[in-house]
């Protein structure tokens, strides 16, 4: 179970950082890209060389973040949890109806009328 939870927190980290790198690309409007060190990416990395990185980056942590994911499937437990796929001869049987009214129910005759 320990095992689970540091999965989860590892998938966590991934996810933050992931999105911290889909937030710096630069799309069609700019995006953050310019942002990120006072606009010195495109100078110090080259022109085109920023969102590569940035790219090939988005395609890492996305397919870990993937693979972690279903990696971390296989530490769910299986304590005696049973789900309704694997439910087998469990039929629910109807209630019995209960034709006699309750001995403390109202009467069903109208109230005297008053003058």
């Amino acid at each position: 179970m320990l095992l689970f939870y540091f999965m989860i927190f590892v998938i966590l980290l991934v996810a933050i950082v992931l999105t911290g790198v889909v937030l710096l690309q630069s799309g069609k409007g700019g995006g953050l890209a310019g942002i990120a060190a006072g606009g010195q990416t495109q100078q110090i990395l080259g022109a085109r060389q920023a969102p590569d990185f940035l790219e090939k980056t988005t395609w890492v942590l996305g397919v870990a973040l993937m693979v972690l994911c279903v990696i971390t499937t296989m530490f769910t437990g299986t304590d005696d949890q049973t789900t309704v796929i694997t439910d087998e001869g469990v039929e629910a049987t109807p209630a019995p109806l209960d034709t006699a009214p309750p001995s403390d129910a109202l009467p069903l005759e109208p109230a005297p009328a008053q003058e």
